[in-house]
């Protein structure tokens, strides 16, 4: 009976796991097909026409001829490749330096905890709901169309100061009386025992901020006007019997680096996660 209910378990994962695959691999596959392949196959679906869609997920005759358009006779796409990279950088070092101190306050000194439930409210409304008072703030502040238009709303995110408060109110109260017997201050609590304890939930937010910011579109597509300004994840060619190729190898080298992440920070980013959890 156990072992049934093992191999049930076995065959339910690995239906998910091809699920969860199954785009990526169409993705794949279109990418490494023809533009005559691609045309036969959703031509008529992207033009509008009508009529079935037949794909065959091993191409006829692979080639690389998309990927060598892209990377090297597209140079819109590493304009919008470096804006993605400043966006993403920026944020998540701003993010760093406003959320860890944040965090730690509201973990460690309790006349903070009533502010902190107040604040992580914003975490739960989504950007539609702020969409037009931010665009308004923008617009008094002239940084509509702008890059810090991207970046500063995104900086004081209440999402990573929620993942790294779960960690330091983690920390036992007793190793900090300990310290301070020994004279240390408040900084020297939150530097040389906060910070190095927490490395963990600071690690993870940076993680998911990463993923969270590289996929950025609602924002840059209603605050920015100029498209050279827009990060890569917005860079869809005109989607034509001609260009279905190139769209199909753009989006596989969107979905480069947030695989290098989070293949990279895998263990921070579960934990992260099991943080989230725990925190609600």
């Amino acid at each position: 009976m156990r072992y049934l209910q093992k191999v049930w378990k076995w065959l339910f994962g690995i239906i998910v796991v091809l699920i969860f695959c199954l785009p990526v691999v169409f993705l794949l596959a279109g990418s490494l097909k023809g533009t005559r392949e691609l045309t036969d196959s959703l031509g008529a679906v992207i033009a509008g026409k009508g009529g079935d869609l037949q794909w065959n997920f091993f191409p006829a005759y692979p080639t690389l001829r998309h990927y060598v358009k892209v990377l090297f006779d597209s140079p819109q796409f590493w304009t919008l490749f470096w804006n993605s990279v400043k966006l993403t950088g920026v944020i998540v070092f701003g993010q760093i330096l406003i959320s860890i101190p944040a965090a730690w306050g509201f973990a460690r000194y309790r006349f903070t905890h009533t502010i902190f439930r107040v604040y992580m409210i914003l975490m739960m409304i989504p950007f539609q709901v702020r969409m037009i008072s931010e665009y308004l703030l923008l617009q008094r502040m002239d940084l509509l169309d702008s890059f810090w238009g991207i970046v500063l709303p995104a900086i004081f995110s209440a999402y990573p100061v929620f993942i790294m408060f779960q960690f330091f109110v983690s920390i036992p109260e007793e190793v900090l009386d300990a310290a301070r017997i020994d004279g240390a201050n408040e900084w020297q609590l939150f530097v040389r025992i906060g910070v190095p304890l927490g490395k963990t939930g600071i690690i993870s937010s940076m993680m998911l901020s990463v993923l969270e910011c590289w996929n950025m579109i609602e924002q840059p597509m209603v605050f920015l006007d100029t498209k050279s300004r827009w990060p890569v994840a917005l860079y869809v060619p005109q989607i034509t019997e001609n260009g279905i190729g190139v769209s199909f190898a753009v989006s596989i080298l969107v979905l480069i680096l947030p695989f290098l992440v989070f293949l990279a920070g895998q263990e921070y980013i579960q934990k992260g996660i099991a943080a989230f959890m725990k925190g609600e």
